[in-house]
């Protein structure tokens, strides 16, 4: 799984999964912008994307806006004169019970987790298809497809990220772009570890392996679906969940 002289961006690239991921792929020679709205910890990661070998570049970008988007996509068009992989990990959450949920609480969440996957695959696909070749990647979630309480607004973006990757995938197969969602379970990240025990304890009741995920275990998939090896896949969502879903 060789990706040198490829480029790829990473969305939420600042920490947990995103982080992993970026460092994955430069572990495989690929040079990686990295993308976060907190510009230390996307400087961060570039600095350990570069620390081994690859060029890591560091951008602030607000995925909810798309003409930071496209002027972000552009700079790295500028700096390595082609994108090859796409990665949209950037993501929020705004829990709350459906019948307390404010709009704000749903738009936020619904804005980043999908509207931004949405910006980045338009500012990146006019070049792939250019090239006649590129890999997308959508981090979605389990809970995308069997729902959770609490999390209406999470579990519909990540609902409409999986409709969203099997549109594109469609779309952009007659240009050599495969499209694909992963779909982790329980991962240890910032984000879950801010969750209560009662719900971490059912995730794990509810995982036939017994213990969460690392974004590591996130990262190596995405590896393998960005790599030339995936070339015949698009369209699919891999749960990387631990065995939660086996339907």
């Amino acid at each position: 799984m060789n990706l040198k002289g490829q480029v790829a961006i990473v969305t939420g690239a600042g920490r947990g999964i995103g982080r992993a991921i970026a460092l994955q792929l430069a572990g495989q020679g690929a040079q990686v912008a990295c993308w976060d709205v907190d510009r230390d910890q996307a400087e961060e990661t570039a600095a350990r994307v570069s620390d081994q070998g690859p060029k890591g570049l560091a951008a602030v970008v607000d995925v909810t806006d798309p003409q930071a988007v496209m002027a972000a996509a552009d700079a790295v068009l500028e700096a390595f004169s082609r994108i090859d992989i796409l990665v949209n990990n950037a993501g929020i959450t705004r829990d709350n019970l459906l019948i307390r949920m404010s709009p704000e609480q749903w738009d936020q969440v619904l804005a980043v987790n999908l509207k931004g996957a949405f910006h980045c695959i338009q500012a990146v696909a006019r070049s792939m298809m250019k090239q006649r070749s590129g890999r997308i990647i959508n981090v979605a979630s389990v809970v995308g497809i069997i729902g959770n309480p609490g999390q209406a607004n999470y579990c519909a973006s990540k609902a409409g990220l999986i409709g969203l990757t099997k549109s594109a995938a469609r779309e952009l197969a007659p240009r050599c772009i495969t499209v694909n969602a992963v779909a982790p379970g329980y991962i240890a990240t910032e984000m879950t570890r801010e969750l209560g025990e009662k719900i971490k304890e059912a995730f794990l009741q509810a995982t036939p392996l017994g213990r969460p995920g690392q974004p590591e275990d996130v990262a190596r998939v995405i590896s393998f679906l960005v790599s030339e090896g995936a070339g015949y896949i698009t369209g699919q969502v891999i749960n990387v969940d631990g065995g939660m879903l086996m339907s």
